[in-house]
């Protein structure tokens, strides 16, 4: 891929996911999710990183059910134009319409537009509308696979709904038009590639023609002579309800490309390979419709291919309109910067791609399903509304440098994104060790422990360099000794995972304990302040007293009862006195490490019929390792800092932790015996009370789900 051209480039936009689709009789509105429908200052955010454009919502279901809604749609709309900052008006995303019309709704196209000419008569200084988003995905959910409503699942259903939505698209421009004869349409969908194994070259003929239908059928060029004119009519589709586009063109003024990391397909007629749900076909041959980038070894053909077939066909402007992955901070940023790179090597090639629009601005929920279940599955996009006010990520900086001319400069985007690497491929060993060439790693202090090990396992997978050094290369008693390690290292952030692990053994050890703990800590801490190098170090929820019997926050008084919990109180304040800019993070019990935690050691006995003895009057909020360092790793790309809380949402004593566990592996829970934790009389006291919460809005997983993915990872899920 070329490098990004310096000169001459594209603007960059943003968008708010918006998407209000129906399920049955169910309505979900990401605006509401995302809190943006009430949340101030959204607009000034998006405006301070500098994009020259938003897609923005006025949408049709929102104000047909709230009519007092267009108060704050105004007020938004009013600070965009203040700010300098145009407005592209999404009227339809993914949407049915209000509850009283459909996509088979004849009328639905006359109702839109007069919605239209309602919000172009409140607005009339506003030129850019995109009155339906993606009109071929959006008959293909709704009308072809059964997702959304109507819930249709044939061809003819995908193709009424499809005529339906771009009827729809060109009344409304003639209805804003009749207002404001200058506005224009930027008419968005999914732009792919569809390959095929030799048997279904045909079908894949098929599919790249159809991609370019809805651009087609608003261009006025589907008449006799267009693939796609004897396929509506073998549909039974009438002739007339055609050709209405041949008599009523209403080409866009920008085709708006959305290209996602699964808009490439690969039709596979070797069905062994796959499982039995994901097996289809079309009634001549039965074949697998999967992602292209898991199965080419080549790769992608790529956007940069793609946004110049959209120019030579429409010789119209063309802008990527949707740029987003679901995935951890880094490969968020390569998808962001390999997509800028490919808009910029086909305008600098001849095509006049216009912008590159950082998609999902706010984040997007439960697009893991296609908004199909509400199970609160959030992907963070420029900014993480999970905390208040919303928290910018990577992303957001990497924005601010592609609107301000920069080149991307965050050492996490160095490398490919794995949709790149060897081990994206169905049947492909697990991902290697990543080269370092003139990468700067992460420095992994403590790569001998449980914790330590899943950061460089998690490093591995995520394809960050990362180097491990055990904590007793480093003598924190010769800062200059350490500061050595890190200029031969010269890593770009440092991870301890280092410290003293024996709770109850600090009581006789505590010098030690306070050594490990506190003066490792501090003189890495130290080092990597005079170095300009980010640093994350773990602390515990025992650093508190548990008498409040309510959650614990980040800004809570800590009041430890034992040496381990006072040594790593000591240990939080002392690196952030030495790095202001270092993350703490708490957490709770963690398991899942491959370390002798308690949930590992509960299951091991239970499986052996061994009688469980665990406190039950001691609350706790567990982590998942693996869920715990994934966070933390985005955490330290987005650069955050100071005290960070991570556990499970749910508070549980051991005995329950034991408990839930059991069941989860299908073992007796009855073999757990609840006692009191002073019964154990162990050396060090423990708090009765230290659930964990954050004021940032961060939480990881719903401890079922973690225990499920635990017991499948570890190969212990039982049979069904």
């Amino acid at each position: 891929m070329a490098p990004p051209c310096a000169t001459d480039r594209p603007e960059v936009w943003a968008g708010i996911e918006c998407t209000v689709n129906r399920v049955g009789d169910r309505y979900a509105d990401q605006l509401a999710r995302s809190g943006h429908d009430r949340r101030d200052g959204d607009v000034e955010r998006l405006a301070a990183l500098g994009v020259r454009a938003v897609r923005y919502p006025v949408l049709w279901e929102r104000h047909a059910a709230r009519p007092a809604d267009w108060d704050r749609t105004a007020a938004g709309l009013a600070r965009l134009r203040a700010l300098g900052v145009r407005p592209i008006l999404g009227l339809v995303h993914h949407g049915s319409g209000p509850a009283h019309t459909s996509l088979l709704d004849d009328g639905f196209g006359d109702g839109l537009a007069a919605y239209a000419a309602e919000v172009a008569r409140r607005f009339p200084w506003v030129c850019d509308y995109t009155p339906v988003n993606e009109p071929l995905t959006t008959a293909r959910f709704a009308g072809m696979y059964g997702h959304w409503y109507p819930h249709g699942r044939d061809d003819r259903t995908f193709a009424r709904c499809l005529l339906t939505e771009c009827r729809a698209v060109a009344l409304a421009m003639a209805a804003v038009r009749a207002v404001n004869p200058h506005a224009r349409l930027v008419q968005t969908d999914d732009l792919g590639h569809t390959h095929a194994a030799p048997p279904l070259r045909y079908q894949a003929e098929f599919e790249n023609h159809r991609r370019w239908v809805t651009w087609d059928l608003l261009c006025g060029r589907v008449d006799r002579g267009h693939p796609m004119w004897d396929y509506f009519r073998w549909l039974g589709v009438p002739d007339r309800d055609v050709a209405w586009f041949l008599d009523h063109p209403c080409p866009p003024g920008v085709v708006g490309v959305n290209y996602y990391v699964t808009s490439e397909r690969f039709l596979d007629d070797r069905l062994d390979r796959y499982p039995a749900h994901m097996h289809g076909g079309n009634g001549r041959h039965r074949y697998v419709d999967t992602e292209a980038v898991r199965v080419l070894p080549e790769g992608l053909g790529g956007l940069a291919a793609l946004l110049h077939q959209a120019w030579d066909r429409y010789r119209l402007p063309v802008a990527v309109t949707e740029a987003h992955l679901g995935c951890t901070r880094e490969e968020q940023l390569r998808w962001l910067r390999d997509v800028w790179a490919a808009a910029c090597q086909a305008r600098a090639a001849g095509a006049d791609v216009r912008a590159v629009t950082a998609w999902a601005a706010f984040g997007a929920f439960d697009w893991d399903s296609l908004v199909t279940l509400d199970r609160g599955h959030y992907e963070p996009g420029l900014f993480d509304v999970r905390s208040d006010p919303p928290r910018p990520t990577a992303l957001a900086g990497l924005v601010r440098d592609l609107a301000a001319g920069n080149e991307p400069a965050h050492p996490a985007i160095d490398g490919p994104g794995w949709w790149l690497r060897p081990d994206r491929l169905f049947g492909a060993a697990g991902p290697g060790a990543v080269p370092l060439a003139a990468r700067r790693p992460i420095l992994i202090v403590g790569g001998a422990s449980g914790l330590g090990r899943a950061v460089a396992r998690a490093c591995r997978g995520r394809g960050l360099a990362a180097v491990v050094r055990p904590r007793r290369h480093l003598d924190a008693a010769d800062p200059a000794a350490v500061g050595r390690v890190l200029d031969a290292v010269n890593p770009w952030a440092v991870v301890s995972a280092a410290g003293y692990a024996g709770v109850d053994a600090a009581e006789s050890d505590a010098e030690r304990c306070r050594h490990e703990n506190v003066a490792v800590a501090r003189a890495l801490a130290d080092a990597c302040a005079s170095r300009g190098v980010r640093f994350v170090t773990f602390s515990t929820d025992l650093v508190f007293d548990g008498r409040r019997r309510q959650v614990y926050r980040e800004g809570d008084p800590v009041a430890p009862l034992n040496v381990y919990g006072a040594t790593k109180a000591e240990a939080e304040a002392a690196v952030l006195a030495a790095h202001p800019d270092a993350l703490v993070v708490r957490t709770g019990a963690t398991f899942g490490s491959g370390g002798g935690d308690f949930v590992g050691y509960a299951l091991r006995s239970l499986r052996g019929g061994v009688a469980v003895r665990a406190a039950d009057d001691l609350t706790v909020t567990p982590a998942y390792t693996p869920d715990l360092v994934e966070s933390v790793l985005d955490l330290l790309i987005d650069g955050d800092r100071g005290v960070c809380h991570l556990a499970t949402p749910e508070p549980v004593t051991w005995a329950g932790l034991a408990r839930t566990a059991a069941v989860a592996a299908g073992l007796d829970p009855g073999l757990v015996e609840p006692r009191p934790a002073a019964s154990f009389a162990w050396p060090a006291p423990r708090p009765e009370y230290t659930p964990l919460t954050s004021s940032r809005g961060l939480v990881l997983p719903q401890l079922a789900d973690c225990l499920d993915r635990f017991l499948a990872e570890s190969g212990s899920r039982p049979v069904a």
